[in-house]
């Protein structure tokens, strides 16, 4: 329902999605120019009188990813300055969010000075998906709405059909997400046990659980380069699997992954639109769902001070 209180403003991140979800909620994404100074630093002018209105501010932290979050913080700020009554920084994708503990000596946590950026830059609340770790919620000095994509990725494989069915966990780490996905599509449950040798190689080392004869479906979080997809995929086909089939939610496609997708043993890679896909990756192993209705419909109850809880099934993903 249009509501003039209401503006949902979008960076240069992903314009398809802020304009599926101004069409969902019936307005007309916010007027903002997001450019460039010469040199190369970002200029944003927010071209609407937004005083006393609730802002959106939707921007993936994707590729480039030091663009995309600068673009958003400078957002954030002209909402500030401009007089917004509350800023929502919407992040379909969280970047940085791989590094959210110190595993080795002299590292970085990112995901939580990323966090203390965006509340420093004058968001009041934060709307994301699909977390790479949950705890990330914690880091965050401010409201966090997390929504889970399972429902519009489950709901496209019960549609399917597919017998003898498992769910595979690509890692140990992704036991908690494919376990939820395993009970959404009435399915046993795998894991692929794999040794990381860097961040651009892995070693599968044993496969955990039933997969001869039967189709499988590997499910993570986010696909970047691919190796840890493809060589999953790989050992589950010389295991005897059936038809392989992946589902990631944000796909970040680093190259080479769409070289390594278009010559592995998977049959089809389903992914969202969180990140944007541009036309040369859009190959036909890949297919891409629209999150626009669930994103839309939380930005709706946000803004009316609505529960945003039954949009998703927390407990069957912490389950």
């Amino acid at each position: 329902m249009k509501n003039n209180n209401l503006v949902i403003l979008g960076g240069n991140s992903n314009q398809e999605l802020c304009r599926e979800i101004c069409d969902t909620l019936e307005t007309t994404p916010g007027k903002v120019e997001v450019g460039r100074f010469p040199e190369g630093e970002i200029r944003v002018q927010i071209q609407q009188n937004i005083r006393g209105r609730d802002v959106f501010i939707l921007q993936s932290t994707s590729t480039p990813p030091n663009d995309h979050l600068m673009e958003l913080l400078v957002l954030v700020d002209a909402a500030r300055r401009a007089s917004a009554s509350r800023i929502t920084a919407v992040l379909p994708f969280f970047g940085y969010a791989r590094q959210d503990r110190k595993d080795r000596p002299r590292v970085p946590i990112t995901a939580k000075l990323i966090a203390n950026l965006i509340t420093v830059s004058g968001a009041d609340r934060v709307l994301t998906m699909d977390l790479h770790a949950n705890q990330i919620q914690g880091f965050f000095d401010i409201p966090v709405d997390h929504l889970y994509s399972i429902n519009v990725l489950g709901e496209y494989f019960l549609r399917k059909r597919l017998k003898n069915l498992t769910v595979v966990s690509p890692d140990v780490g992704g036991i908690k997400m494919a376990r939820a996905y395993a009970k959404r599509l009435n399915a046993d449950l795998a894991i692929v046990d794999k040794r990381r040798e860097s961040d651009r190689k892995t070693q599968v080392m044993h496969i955990i659980g039933t997969v001869k004869d039967r189709n499988v479906i590997l499910v993570d979080d986010l696909i970047s380069t691919g190796g840890s997809l493809v060589g999953a995929a790989r050992a589950l086909k010389k295991a005897g699997a059936l038809d392989v089939y992946a589902t990631v939610v944000h796909p970040v496609l680093a190259d080479p992954a769409v070289s390594r997708i278009r010559e592995s043993d998977l049959k089809e890679l389903v992914v969202t639109n969180t990140i944007r896909i541009p036309k040369e990756k859009r190959i036909s192993k890949i297919h891409v769902l629209s999150v626009a209705k669930l994103l839309a419909e939380a930005i709706q109850r946000i803004h009316t001070n609505e529960s945003v809880s039954s949009l998703f099934r927390r407990a069957a993903v912490e389950a």
